[in-house]
């Protein structure tokens, strides 16, 4: 088995501070630097009537990149924790994971228009007179589309943990934190790492939405990337798209050097396997800060006094008697409580929604909306299944060559993370001059902003096939079709379902997107709910948002109840590395 050791650096005994250390030193307090100046701006007052205007020259293009970058890291940081959190109680209590996973099924349902729609005034009254309540409404919006990925991949991933590994946790004592820190999260890495590569390109997927808000007849454009893609679109500015999209592509390519491939490369130690891989995959980032000695120095006067300190003071709380009966029952009481008032907080607003509704809305309206989303739901349908005979023979074939995911990786991030609504100017174009209807055309960018799902969770599926099981399949003689109904399928299955769930999820999300695209004058719509809700957040008619983001749920979580929900225990029973 490989070492799951969590320390970075592996410098020899004697080492001291050196040039490497300097330099690493260096671009921390840079990156921190950085990160302070640009935030002081998501502080300014902030007046919708009297908001500067976006400046489109290319000269304010860097800056406006670094303001959307700081809010893509600071969402991305959020949806880690909360995917950690939510899917490590999803695995480990039955009671929990009833309400997480519908929960999450719906959350995933609701477009990132739908939770603008939402929040943008609540943050505003929160944060009276300042920028920082239309940023947390952008943060926000940007963390609902890269956080229900992560959350689904990680509990999936623990609870494909092979059982001899729970057992020997568990015989040698480990205690929650210490089986989740040994065991769980290396045992995860590797879909943690790949989905967070895919969440994190959801995110620029969606950042022009995120940036540039159109509400309930408001209108507010965040300085940002995604809002200067919003106006080159408005205006039909070939020249500023063409130069938005060059900036994006510098981020992703940067942020794969210096973060996905080091964290890829580290992540290779945490494979369950028990021989090493032929050719593992490299970062000269990784590599330059396993030189460091400054991680060691920090472990060995940090870390470790802060951990002796904190482990003195919790030997005396958990040698302490047990509470009396009466606080244990003190506590469930108020946890009841806690409980009921939430129960009642929530039939009081839904309620509300349905006082709201009635009387705004008529049987011929319900039918107009089960009919599009019932059109909606053919072309998501359609899309995974072509993207899952594309995309599944090419995630397993990166995922088995780490000579090939070095070069194929940033070009994936790349697509996945290619805002959609930025191939309108060609795509616009090519439909009008080949008289292709939007119906049919909204599929193919469907699976332009969603298809990526499916690819980077086999990817990180194949990756972590064990070394010694692809020896055993060498020795064995097994080629073509043998090697792939016995070794490849089985493995990979349980990843292709987490990438088709989440992307179907996304494709719903990304209607809205693709079903109606404009480029200057020119608006291409199809029939949809995704155009449909749309139109209507455009308006600001509340009702109809409501019911629209309404019959979208039930759609997804009723096919999340027939369809994925018996793939991913099919997954969990029959497919379990163990």
């Amino acid at each position: 088995m490989k070492s799951t050791a969590a320390q970075l650096a592996v410098t020899p005994p004697g080492r001291r501070f050196g040039w490497v250390d300097a330099l690493v030193l260096l671009a921390l307090i840079g990156l921190l630097w950085s990160a302070l100046h640009v935030g002081r701006g998501m502080l300014v007052h902030f007046d919708a009537a009297t908001m500067p205007a976006l400046d489109p020259s290319p000269a304010a293009i860097p800056a406006y990149a670094a303001r959307t970058l700081l809010r893509m890291w600071i969402a991305f940081g959020f949806s880690l924790l909360f995917a950690v959190a939510v899917g490590y109680l999803a695995a480990k209590n039955r009671v929990a994971r009833a309400l997480i996973l519908p929960a999450l099924d719906v959350l995933q349902s609701v477009p990132v228009l739908g939770f603008l729609s939402a929040t943008v005034t609540g943050f505003m009254a929160l944060f009276p007179g300042s920028l920082l309540g239309v940023e947390c409404a952008s943060i926000f919006a940007i963390f609902t589309s890269q956080v229900w990925n992560m959350a689904f991949g990680f509990h999936h991933a623990l609870v494909a943990i092979p059982g001899e590994m729970q057992e020997a946790a568990t015989v040698s004592g480990l205690n929650r934190w210490q089986r989740l820190r040994i065991v769980e999260l290396p045992s995860a890495a590797h879909s943690l790492i790949w989905n967070g590569m895919m969440s994190f390109g959801g995110g620029w997927f969606f950042v022009a939405q995120s940036e540039a808000i159109s509400v309930m007849n408001r209108d507010i454009k965040l300085p940002g990337l995604g809002s200067y893609m919003a106006l080159a679109l408005e205006r039909g500015d070939t020249r500023a798209a063409l130069y938005a999209v060059a900036a994006m592509l510098v981020l992703i390519l940067v942020s794969d050097q210096l973060v996905w491939r080091p964290l890829l490369a580290w992540a290779e130690r945490f494979k369950n396997e028990l021989t090493d891989s032929g050719s593992a995959p490299s970062s000269w980032v990784y590599e330059l800060l396993r030189g460091a000695y400054v991680f060691t120095w920090l472990d060995r006067h940090l870390r470790r006094p802060l951990a002796d300190v904190l482990l003195r003071l919790h030997r005396p709380v958990a040698a302490a008697a047990p509470p009396p009966a009466w606080m244990r029952q003190a506590a469930r009481a108020v946890g009841v409580v806690l409980l009921l008032w939430l129960a009642v907080e929530a039939v009081s607003w839904i309620a509300a929604a349905v006082a709201a509704l009635h009387g705004a809305l008529d049987r011929a309206t319900l039918l107009q909306l089960a009919g599009l989303g019932g059109l909606t739901a053919l072309r998501v349908t359609a899309m995974v299944l072509f993207a899952s005979l594309v995309w599944t023979p090419v995630g397993v074939w990166i995922g088995l060559k780490p000579a090939v995911a070095r070069f194929a990786q940033p070009l994936a991030q790349i697509g996945a993370s290619f805002p959609v609504n930025m191939t309108f100017p060609w795509a616009v174009g090519f439909f009008v001059a080949h008289q292709v209807s939007l119906d049919w055309g909204s599929i193919a960018l469907l699976a332009m902003g969603t298809q990526w799902y499916i690819l980077f969770n086999v990817v990180a599926g194949a990756s972590a096939i064990p070394n010694d099981l692809k020896e055993a399949a060498r020795m064995s003689g097994l080629r073509g079709w043998a090697l792939w109904r016995t070794l490849i399928l089985p493995a990979v299955f349980p990843a292709w379902v987490t990438g088709a769930c989440t992307a179907a999820g996304g494709a719903w999300n990304a209607s809205i997107v693709a079903e109606l695209a404009s480029w200057g004058d020119t608006t291409l719509r199809a029939q949809g709910l995704g155009a449909f809700i749309a139109d209507v957040t455009r308006r600001g008619d509340t009702p109809l948002i409501v019911a629209s983001i309404a019959v979208m749920s039930l759609f997804v979580v009723a096919t999340n109840k027939l369809v994925w929900r018996p793939l991913y225990a099919y997954a969990e029973r029959r497919f379990k590395l163990e």
